[in-house]
């Protein structure tokens, strides 16, 4: 599924706790690893990162890149040079320290890259599979992807449950509230409109192996990225993934914030967004 993971780091206190989870994530996906430092580099450099590599248990299958520059030009570079399939990265939550230290780097690789991204807002030594997962089957080219990806690691890591959300159309919602009909013929609408939604996902399974994994499919309205993030919160939920976004972006998408975007401004858990095109062209 990713044959090639890179992981992007720096000398910081986080440094050994991504690197367990690159160990981890390494094993889930029996991937090569990539290690990629945007910054200095002396040989007291090569010494920590020799050290920090061998506590994490990093030693086969490891390549480490060192380059200097635009952080987010030089990962992304890298990515695409060695045609990597997942970017890991740390990120934390909260948009306002993330704009000052991660966020204009998170938001470039966010928009810019090529391939699939997993953001650690809780990177731990400890191994600590996700509990509790949601999956955004919505406004995306790769939301089936993202459903496939979802259901994979959902089974690896026994997940206790996995909610996949779609989301009612709202102009099927305008037109049953415009036009003149009883109550019990708009609660009739309403019903119909998200059984066709469950229905979509409902198919959509069907083409994927299930066993084991308690889902649960959600059909919610109202402004997506606001809804996606209180229900991950809801549901305490500990991993979303989303199919990424589609790159043309039309003059709303300019005009208002774009829902995954509205959601890094204050991530709920750890996130991956699924992009496999390079795969796909």
């Amino acid at each position: 599924m990713f044959e090639r993971i890179a992981i992007a780091i720096a000398f910081s206190p986080r440094l050994q706790t991504l690197l367990a989870e690159a160990n981890r994530i390494q094993q889930l996906f029996d991937s090569e690893l990539i290690i990629i430092h945007v910054g200095s580099h002396t040989q007291e450099d090569d010494m920590k990162m020799e050290s920090s590599l061998k506590e994490a248990g990093l030693q086969e299958n490891i390549k480490v890149i060192w380059e200097s520059g635009d952080p987010a030009k030089r990962i992304l570079s890298v990515c695409k040079k060695e045609k990597v399939d997942l970017l890991v990265a740390g990120a934390l939550k909260k948009e306002d320290f993330i704009n000052y230290y991660l966020g204009s780097i998170a938001r470039k690789i966010l928009r810019k890259a090529d391939c699939s991204v997993l953001m650690l807002t809780e990177p731990s030594l400890k191994s600590n599979p996700s509990q509790r997962m949601v999956i955004h089957a919505e406004d995306s080219p790769y939301a089936t992807q993202a459903i496939k990806v979802g259901t994979y690691i959902g089974k690896i890591q026994s997940t206790a449950q996995l909610h996949i959300v779609r989301e009612i159309k709202l102009y099927g919602l305008a037109m049953s509230v415009s036009s003149e009909r009883t109550e019990d013929e708009l609660s009739e609408i309403r019903k119909n409109l998200v059984n066709e939604e469950i229905k979509i996902v409902e198919d959509i399974l069907k083409e994927v192996d299930t066993k084991g994994l308690k889902i649960n499919i959600k059909v919610i309205s109202g402004k997506s990225g606001f809804e996606l993030a209180n229900f991950c919160n809801r549901t305490k939920s500990d991993l979303l993934i989303v199919g990424a976004p589609n790159r043309k972006m039309g003059i709303f998408d300019r005009v208002f914030p774009h829902d995954l975007e509205y959601i890094f401004a204050d991530l709920p858990c750890d996130i991956l967004i699924v992009n496999p095109k390079r795969k796909n062209g």
